[in-house]
């Protein structure tokens, strides 16, 4: 009977190997390691090892290529790779991408716990005026300018949109889950997990806080999904539509202003489980002692790697 291939975080075992002084010379562990190749039963087979570890190091987020020595003339026999810190992924972070017409205009991740405001004005957030701008605490995010669009017509209508946003829109998380609260002139309309059962578009009501997204939801319906109780995974991505209807008849791309708002830690969730994220099974268990909200969204976590451990 074979053995199932272990799922090992390739940074760390391959710092071990360098620096165990065991290997004078590079020397293809990676797939032994793994279970992917088992002495004496199976051939060896250097040149696959070597473009599995190779694919390995170029989908993995925690090495860059510096050198790729097959694009130089004359043709060089290596690569260099850079061994990169991981990127700080909070429970609140969230990636943030504003799409004009369908085209990325600017991209970023907030980190801050609190959450954020969307706007585009020469105004600042002040302590004395949180009823117009919101907390101060919150990290301010521009809109990206209209200056580089390249169309007439689609660029004074983005910018005439954009002169309606002074006080923005914020994006405030509590206990993981985010709030959206629209304080801008301009309309705004909204689609993701929350999203109302209601005939579309779906407006935002100004100056009201609006859940649009729930973690322990998030967590439950990916819980259902690994057990085979649902058909899907569960959506995590939130849509906010500038100054246009949505949804609607047209798509995403056709629209002036689009802003996509991911949780990071529903991406990463989503990554485990679509297997792109590699992670170590012998993680440590979670303890509990008296539960309380917090606690159950600690037990769902536990739930969805259980899961996960099994398939």
């Amino acid at each position: 009977m074979s053995l199932q291939p272990r799922r090992i975080r390739l940074k760390p075992w391959l710092l071990a190997q360098v620096n165990s002084g065991r290997f004078p010379g590079l020397q293809w562990a990676w797939a032994l390691e793994t279970g992917k190749y088992q002495e004496g039963v199976d051939s060896p087979d250097p040149a696959k090892w070597k473009a599995n570890l190779r694919c390995a190091l170029n989908k993995s987020r925690e090495f860059k290529i510096r050198f790729d020595g097959t694009k130089e003339t004359p043709i060089q026999p290596y690569k260099i790779y850079e061994i990169c810190d991981q990127p700080h992924n909070g429970v609140t972070d969230l990636d943030i991408r504003f799409l004009y017409r369908g085209q990325t205009a600017g991209s970023l991740t907030v980190s801050n716990p609190q959450g954020c405001r969307l706007y585009s004005s020469h105004l600042e957030a002040m302590p004395d005026q949180v009823d117009l701008f919101g907390p101060v605490g919150l990290q301010q995010v521009l809109f990206p300018s209209a200056a580089e669009i390249p169309n007439d017509k689609q660029r004074l209508y983005t910018e005439s949109l954009l002169g309606w946003m002074d006080r923005g829109l914020i994006l405030e998380i509590q206990n993981q889950d985010i709030y959206a609260v629209r304080l801008c002139q301009c309309r705004v309309f909204w689609s993701g997990p929350n999203f109302p059962e209601q005939s579309p578009p779906n407006p935002m009501e100004r100056e009201r806080r609006v859940e649009v997204f729930n973690l322990n939801n998030f967590l439950q319906g990916l819980i259902l999904y690994l057990k085979q109780e649902a058909p899907a995974l569960p959506p995590f991505e939130i849509y906010f539509c500038f100054g246009e209807d949505w949804p609607d008849q047209k798509p995403k791309e056709k629209k002036l202003i689009f802003v996509q708002v991911i949780p990071v830690v529903a991406r990463i969730l989503m990554e485990m489980v679509s297997g792109e994220f590699s992670w170590s099974l012998d993680s440590i268990r979670l303890q509990i002692s008296n539960p309380d909200l917090k606690d159950q969204t600690v037990e769902q976590f536990k739930e969805v790697q259980r899961l996960l451990q099994s398939h």
